[in-house]
């Protein structure tokens, strides 16, 4: 066999177990979710901010981040909802790289997946502590979401998992906003299936367990660019590009209608420099559409300490060591003229 097996995981039960979330965190969370879901529901006239690094690779880099974050959503908080991105899988196209603080809770020690589960927790409960603020995480493998699934807020699925059918089933049994991202390929067909599978009911097998979903209305759909059959990236965040997605939205007859538009990856071409310009122009885009008023509900946007990116080393405190990121100035100095202008 080419399996070595190394170390028995610990189910989430036990991990959770082991870190409790208090009843004050339980509350506070369960007061965001609230907020958070008035948005989709249409309720709320606040936009979603999910912002933070390409990866979580760094607890007490992260950490300070969002005290950061937590800082100025005070000062925004009439307009915006911020909602930290805290990935801690890390999607690799060859699957060569670092994957992210569930395998490798130090980036320059070898993986440890037992080790790394207990990190994210730590971390995001860590987070939320001192924040006050209850984050997003990709759903890389649906088998890690009870690690979590009492702390998070938002979960997106990116655009490698979302034609997977694990993926999508998981998902209509969640409670809270889940964003499927179109797939690298741009086939937007691809990404409403999704989001219908999951807000579809079904029987499947989870945890070791057959379950009955009740579908979840709150999944919807993340438009983060394109790459065509040259490899050049194609955006999708344009104005016509809004309104196409909007239209096959409606046809579809979908709960909760919703785009959160990601700035960076294909719709940048990877010019992590690019996302306040292409942020400020959804803003105008809505202004001269009352469908997408209505149905453009945020942005995701790969925001650190410091911008760019550095090697797995780390040397740089708070700097990516995956994809490059906007520095916090520029994130700060964004957030605030979005919400001036929204």
């Amino acid at each position: 066999m080419g399996f070595d097996y190394i170390r028995k995981i610990p189910s989430a039960n036990e991990v959770v177990e082991e870190m409790p979330l208090s009843a004050e965190l339980a509350a506070i969370k369960k007061k965001r979710d609230e907020e958070i879901r008035a948005v989709f529901a249409g309720q709320s006239g606040k936009w979603l901010i999910i912002i933070g690094p390409c990866s979580a690779d760094n607890e007490d880099a992260v950490c300070e981040y969002v005290g950061r974050l937590a800082g100025l959503q005070e000062k925004v908080k009439e307009k915006l909802i911020l909602i930290p991105r805290i990935y801690t899988n890390k999607p690799r196209t060859t699957g060569e790289g670092y994957k992210g603080m569930m395998h490798q809770p130090d980036p320059n020690e070898a993986p440890n997946i037992v080790e790394g589960l207990k990190a994210l927790r730590r971390m995001h409960i860590r987070i939320l502590r001192d924040s006050h603020l209850t984050a997003a995480d990709e759903m890389l493998y649906p088998s890690n979401y009870p690690y979590l699934e009492d702390i998070l807020s938002y979960v997106a699925i990116g655009a490698r998992s979302v034609e997977n059918q694990q993926h999508r089933l998981t998902v209509s049994g969640l409670d809270i906003p889940v964003g499927m991202k179109n797939p690298t390929s741009g086939d937007l067909n691809v990404m409403f299936n999704s989001v219908q599978a999951g807000q579809t009911a079904h029987v499947f097998i989870y945890r070791g367990w057959e379950v009955k979903t009740t579908g979840n209305p709150l999944t919807h759909c993340i438009l983060r660019g394109a790459v065509n059959h040259h490899g050049q990236n194609i955006p999708n965040y344009h104005y016509e590009d809004l309104i196409r997605s909007s239209e096959m939205y409606l046809k579809r007859g979908l709960e909760f209608p919703a785009l959160i538009i990601d700035t960076n990856h294909a719709n940048s071409g990877k010019q992590f420099d690019q996302q306040p310009r292409i942020a400020v122009e959804i803003v105008e885009s809505m202004k001269n559409s009352p469908v997408l008023r209505n149905m453009v509900k945020g942005l995701m946007i790969e925001s650190y300490l410091a911008e760019g990116a550095q090697d797995t080393d780390g040397l740089v405190f708070g700097k990516s060591i995956t994809d490059p990121c906007l520095g916090w100035e520029a994130s700060e100095k964004l957030v605030l003229h979005l919400a001036d202008a929204l």
